[in-house]
């Protein structure tokens, strides 16, 4: 099956999970991956008062994509040549950063950190439905839709009536984010036939490239102009957002991936939000409702039966006699 990671838009194939055991280190590494995006939302909020939306998401992608294009020419890798490819590389710049990233900031002038990641965590529920819709072979089967509907049923406990009664800013940052996530899903579904056959590396730097070619004029046309007099507190956030939580963690997400296998990396998804929530705490002291927590719990809960794995951790000791563990 095709996943994308709730977040970040990065994607690969379940069919390729393999059943590495996650040693000390991948955790470690898996862990750092999960910390490093959960303070995206977090340099998201201190970067806006200063920068506004359309600079921090095209200061964000553009220093990215350099870095990524200095990372690929040191290891000499092959740049794709064909106009197919960099029209390819557009598209999915505008379906899995421009859109969805301009969207995510934009909802964090009005919805906390901490519950902008517990939304965005919906990616993986939308691309589970985006790609039952788009191919033959992803058909929704029961269990996945049985997590499909209980994600639903925690973004419903998380947004919470009151969003459909009065469409305030919040609620509209809420939707913005459910927006976002369905981009995301959409672009994994683009990249399965688009760009699946490009080194992974080379894709990131080029749709990371096709985002700047967007973002660019409308921050130059639009956005506040950076300005020397801005609070470190804003620089420091719009470094982060590019070069930690841009291009290090793609490269830090590569290096995971070969180390623990696409399945375990797949945790990431779970992790990425109560690492949000704990910095939105501790830095911006945030405080979420006892509601937005149960509605991740659900969440959660819709991803690992989608998953699978932990249901066949307890079929396979009773099919054999045992008791499961």
């Amino acid at each position: 099956m095709f996943r994308v990671e709730a977040g970040t838009g990065q994607w690969h194939f379940t069919g390729m999970t393999s059943q590495k055991s996650l040693s000390p280190r991948a955790w470690a590494e898996l862990l750092l991956l999960a910390l490093v995006w959960g303070g995206s939302f977090l340099s998201n909020r201190l970067a806006l008062d200063s920068a506004g939306v359309l600079t921090t998401v095209a200061i964000r992608v553009t220093v990215a994509a350099a870095l990524l294009w200095v990372y690929v020419f040191a290891r000499r890798l092959p740049v794709p040549q064909s106009f197919r490819v960099w029209a390819a590389f557009l598209v999915m710049g505008a379906l899995n950063n421009a859109i969805p990233f301009s969207l995510i900031t934009w909802a964090q002038t009005s919805v906390p950190s901490g519950l902008a990641a517990i939304l965005n965590s919906s990616t993986a529920l939308f691309g589970i439905v985006v790609a039952a819709l788009a191919f033959r072979d992803e058909r929704l089967t029961g269990r996945r839709l049985g997590g499909v509907f209980l994600g639903i049923a925690g973004v419903a406990v998380v947004i919470g009536p009151q969003a459909l009664r009065a469409l305030d800013p919040t609620s509209l940052g809420q939707f913005a984010l459910l927006m976002a996530s369905l981009s995301y899903a959409s672009a994994a579904a683009f990249a399965r036939n688009a760009l699946a056959a490009l080194p992974p590396q080379i894709a990131a730097a080029g749709m990371l490239t096709g985002a700047s070619l967007l973002l660019l004029p409308a921050a130059l046309a639009f956005g506040q102009p950076p300005d020397l007099s801005w609070p470190a507190s804003a620089w420091g956030a719009l470094f982060y957002l590019a070069v930690i939580a841009g291009a290090g963690a793609y490269l830090l997400y590569f290096r995971v991936l070969a180390t623990a296998g696409a399945g375990n990396l797949s945790l990431v998804t779970l992790l990425v939000a109560p690492f949000a929530v704990l910095l939105g705490a501790l830095v911006l002291d945030e405080s979420l409702p006892p509601r937005d927590f149960a509605g991740f719990a659900l969440i959660a809960l819709g991803l690992l039966v989608i998953d699978g794995r932990m249901a066949a951790r307890f079929k396979k000791p009773r099919e054999s006699g045992g008791a499961p563990r």
